[in-house]
């Protein structure tokens, strides 16, 4: 089992955390390695980026949505099979939840016990920077700084002030310098970086982020660093099963460019517990699989491809059609979207959609809603009872416009707002759940699915 693993933080948003991290995954898996990408929190794009780069699915660690017994099990699982685990984290080192820091990347570096490469914005920054870093080196002795990488330096003058005074106030070497002139970006648009399924020729952007990195960085020191992380030891109680199941329950997943917003190990504890995931596309698909007993549709950017869902009716009917039957449906944020009865956009234009949902979706200019959530289940449903507590993250700029009596899903506690939308064999919602750490919610999903297998559906009729 690998234990090689290094993480690379920021010291705020925005510093080139995503390029570099995954730069560095490309460059160490074109010398051979097998490397591992992680990322710190519920994002679902930057994890794209790192599986192009390694060939291998990318994992999240969020230890705001998961134990950290789950936590490091997940990490142990897929580590297990690499040479060194890259782990990319999010927002500034100490950035988590507000007052708790739940879900920051220093937690994870804890939970882990993982040095951390600290990447440094230097624009305009002289010696600044040194007390920049020996700031974020003492705020928490048990973080373990190993390393500075500086990016978007000026030049070799630049250099020549920045590296001496960090290495000489706080003693942690700088181990990679990258110059503004490279600009070295991953393609982004108004909601942050393109989702690398969009991306025509990554291969190619890929190459040349490698290239960059191996010349700008010290991989050899990098590796040495990641190869002195202390041993983790795996939990005394794990979640996912010892056996392989011995059922297999088809359950249709949503999976093309407009849906593909999925945390891998909540897709693995399914499959684990006796799923068995079979894609489809909204956009091009005429019907769902043949003998599915479930349906999954998960987030993604259903906006930017309303033309061609809106198109595609036949899929829209058949999904209607087997979900008045009893099928269970469950979909999140851009799945929520899709089942709405339509979407207005940013110049008021209406797109019919699934009318699964009795509600209007409406983009926003500004953003709706961001952060984690405890929410309650308002009613029994496809996830369990009334009353169970889960946890989830929401981003989203749309909202709904629904009608008196609308049956919410969920309460969410701390802010008394009801949320999602729970009906029949539906549930729907615009909170993100990790099924790792939702597992009980995993499970009566999975026995909502069984109950319609055999033809024993349990549900009121869908709430129109």
């Amino acid at each position: 089992m690998a234990q090689a693993r290094i993480i690379i933080a920021g010291v705020k948003s925005g510093v080139g955390k995503t390029t570099i991290a995954t730069g560095l995954m490309a460059a160490l898996a074109r010398r051979g390695l097998k490397v591992q990408g992680f990322k710190v929190g519920p994002d679902y794009i930057d994890p794209g980026y790192h599986t192009a780069a390694t060939g291998r699915p990318s994992r999240n660690l969020d230890s705001f949505l998961l134990s950290e017994d789950v936590l490091r099990e997940i990490y142990l699982r897929a580590a297990a099979t690499a040479d060194v685990a890259v782990i990319e984290g999010v927002m500034g080192l100490y950035d988590g939840q507000a007052r708790s820091g739940a879900g920051s990347t220093a937690e994870v570096a804890r939970i882990l016990k993982a040095p951390v490469l600290l990447v440094v914005d230097a624009t305009s920054l002289g010696q600044s920077a040194a007390a920049m870093v020996l700031g974020y080196a003492c705020f928490d002795p048990e973080i373990k700084i190993a390393g500075v990488i500086l990016n978007r330096v000026a030049g070799r003058r630049h250099r020549e002030i920045l590296q001496p005074a960090i290495e000489g106030a706080t003693g942690i070497p700088v181990v990679g310098c990258l110059e503004r002139e490279t600009r070295m970006e991953l393609p982004s648009r108004h909601l942050g970086l393109i989702p690398a399924v969009e991306i025509k020729g990554l291969a190619a952007v890929l190459d040349r982020l490698a290239t960059v990195v191996s010349k700008a960085l010290d991989l050899d020191r990098i590796l040495a660093v990641a190869g002195q992380a202390e041993e983790l030891v795996p939990p005394v109680q794990l979640l996912f099963p010892a056996q392989p199941p011995r059922e297999h329950l088809p359950i249709a997943i949503a999976r093309d460019a407009a849906f593909n917003f999925y945390y891998q190990d909540a897709l693995d504890y399914l499959e684990a517990c006796g799923a068995e995931l079979i894609p489809f596309s909204p956009i091009s698909d005429s019907r769902l699989p043949a003998g599915v007993t479930g349906v999954i549709i998960g987030g993604g950017f259903p906006e930017i491809f309303l033309s061609e869902l809106v198109a595609n009716v036949s899929l829209q009917e058949d999904l209607r059609r087997q979900v008045t039957k009893g099928l269970p449906l469950y979909a999140e944020c851009g799945g929520l979207m899709y089942l709405c009865r339509g979407l207005e956009d940013l110049e008021g234009r209406y797109w019919p959609l699934a009318g699964i949902v009795p509600a209007i979706c409406r983009i926003n200019k500004r953003l709706a809603s961001m952060g984690y959530w405890q929410a309650v289940t308002w009613r029994s449903g496809i996830l369990g009872p009334a009353g169970m507590t889960l946890r989830g993250h929401e981003f989203h700029y749309s909202s709904l416009e629904v009608e008196e009596g609308f049956p919410w899903a969920y309460c969410l506690t701390e802010s008394n707002r009801p949320e999602g939308y729970a009906s029949g064999s539906v549930l729907a919602s615009y909170l993100h759940l990790h099924w790792t750490g939702s597992p009980a919610a995993a499970q009566n999903f999975l026995g909502a699915c069984r109950k319609y297998a055999g033809r024993k559906p349990n549900y009121l009729p869908l709430s129109t």
